[in-house]
């Protein structure tokens, strides 16, 4: 795993919500939700199914404005002032969403031709993105002919590919087994702190926050936070990082946990 750099603590946080909360059909989503995440930073949310994990991130995503508080994204409300945003901010999914008439690279340029690239720049950009995220020489094969790993790496290379500030992650690598999931955890942690991106990922595996993030957040009912902590570094002693799983279990509940841990390795 790649070291962290430090965030940039003194800067105006990339993301910023202050007193949020949403509802849906009278039914309470999220309570009164307030966190940071600053430039450079990746940041887990984790919780139960029903904790509001979704609904945090398309507000971030400007998809759904909030009832009450106030959502700000590079200092922009995403839902108002949604074209401001448009290309410093990409997303990442669950499932790839790739176009399977498309090929691998014709994949990874379709965000950069949305935003005006000239077609041969895209290519190029795009086929570069390829090779980072480890698909050198797969560039011409269609989605058929991709495992679901190098799809979700084809994925995440057209979210990178037009160079956003932010990068949001949306439970992308709980449909992976085991060893591919953590190979592409571990690829995509050292790209975004290689180029010093600021990222905010929704999961409910334990595993991807350990590895993954510099702070963890858990959510409880109404997205309520139970748990704030920063992640000990790989390299500081295993028992800091054994002692915050134990809290992120406890925060998350004894059913959650459990559940966490069949999918990481089941």
């Amino acid at each position: 795993m790649s070291e962290r750099p430090s965030p940039s603590a003194g800067s105006e946080p990339v993301i910023a919500l202050d007193g949020v909360a949403k509802s849906f059909a009278g039914t309470q989503v999220i309570g009164e939700l307030s966190f940071r995440v600053r430039r450079g930073e990746i940041v887990t949310l984790l919780g139960r199914t029903g904790a509001g994990k979704t609904t945090v991130l398309n507000l971030v995503m400007g998809t759904t404005p909030p009832d009450a508080g106030s959502v700000r994204v590079a200092g922009h409300d995403p839902f108002r002032q949604f074209k401001a945003l448009r290309g410093h901010m990409a997303v990442s999914f669950q499932t790839d969403r790739l176009l399977p008439w498309r090929t691998a690279v014709e994949n990874a340029e379709l965000g950069l031709l949305i935003l005006g690239k000239p077609k041969r720049q895209a290519r190029e950009i795009a086929a570069s993105w390829l090779g980072r995220v480890g698909l050198s020489g797969a560039e011409d094969r269609y989605v058929h002919e991709l495992s679901g790993g190098m799809r979700q790496r084809v994925s995440l290379a057209r979210a990178l590919a037009v160079d956003p500030e932010l990068v949001l992650l949306d439970e992308s690598f709980s449909q992976l087994d085991h060893v591919t999931s953590s190979a592409l955890r571990r690829d995509f942690c050292g790209l975004a702190r290689q180029f010093g991106k600021t990222c905010l990922m929704v999961t409910h595996r334990i595993d991807d926050a350990i590895e993954m993030a510099d702070r963890v957040i858990v959510l409880g009912a109404r997205a309520r936070i139970r748990l704030e902590a920063a992640v000990p570094a790989a390299s500081e002693d295993g028992e800091a990082r054994d002692r915050l799983r134990h809290d992120i279990e406890t925060a998350l509940g004894p059913e959650a946990a459990q559940d966490s841990h069949q999918q990481e390795h089941g």
